[in-house]
C-alpha cells in the first residue's frame, strides 16, 4: 500500500466538494434527518465555500491517497481561519475526512501527524478540534491519540442544534 499526500489546490475544487459530501454523508446520513443533512451539505459544501476557503492563507488542505485513488483529507486552520476564537498557539483541525472504503487503514493517524508536523512548523503549541459527542469512534480514536475533552460548542446540522466536543491536544 502506498500512501502519499497532495496539497490541495483551486484546481482540485471538484474533488474536493465530492468527497466532502461523500464522507460527510456516509458519516452523518443514518443519525440525521434528511432536511436538515440536505441544508448543511448545500450551505457547508458548496463551491463558493469551499473556494473562499481553499484561498484563506490561514487554512491548508491535503489529499491522502492510497494506491494513487483519493482516499480522504486534513483541513487544518490556524490564525483567524480557526472555526472558533482560540489563542495564537493553537491549530484547528477542521476536517478528517476518509471514504468509507479506506476507513481502519491508519490513514486518520496518518493525517493526525500532518497536522502536528503542520502545527510545529507555525510554532503552535496545541492542536484541537471538534467532535459530534454522538460520534463514539471517532471520540475514542482522538482520546487514544492523546486529546482531552476540554469544552464544548453548539454545531448546527440544518435547523437542528448538536453538541461537539471541543477536544486538545499540547505538543
Amino acid at each position: 500500500m502506498t500512501v502519499k499526500l497532495k496539497r490541495c489546490t483551486l484546481d482540485d475544487l471538484h474533488i474536493l466538494q465530492k468527497i466532502s459530501i461523500e464522507t460527510f454523508t456516509d458519516t452523518f446520513n443514518e443519525q440525521n434527518a434528511p432536511e436538515n443533512m440536505k441544508e448543511y451539505l448545500k450551505k457547508a459544501f458548496n463551491m463558493e465555500k469551499l473556494e473562499a476557503e481553499l484561498n484563506n492563507i490561514s487554512s491548508k488542505f491535503y489529499f491522502i491517497y492510497i494506491n494513487n485513488e483519493v482516499s480522504g483529507y486534513l483541513k487544518v486552520n490556524i490564525d483567524d481561519a480557526q472555526s472558533e476564537e482560540m489563542d495564537d498557539e493553537s491549530l484547528e483541525i477542521e476536517r478528517i475526512y476518509i471514504k468509507k472504503k479506506f476507513q481502519k487503514q491508519g490513514l486518520g493517524k496518518y493525517l493526525l501527524n500532518k497536522a502536528n508536523e503542520i502545527a510545529i512548523e507555525n510554532n503552535k503549541k496545541k492542536i484541537w478540534l471538534g467532535v459530534w459527542e454522538k460520534n463514539v469512534t471517532a471520540i475514542s480514536f482522538y482520546q487514544k491519540m492523546g486529546f482531552v475533552q476540554t469544552s464544548a460548542h453548539s454545531f448546527y446540522m440544518g435547523i437542528e442544534e448538536q453538541t461537539d466536543y471541543i477536544m486538545t491536544k499540547i505538543l
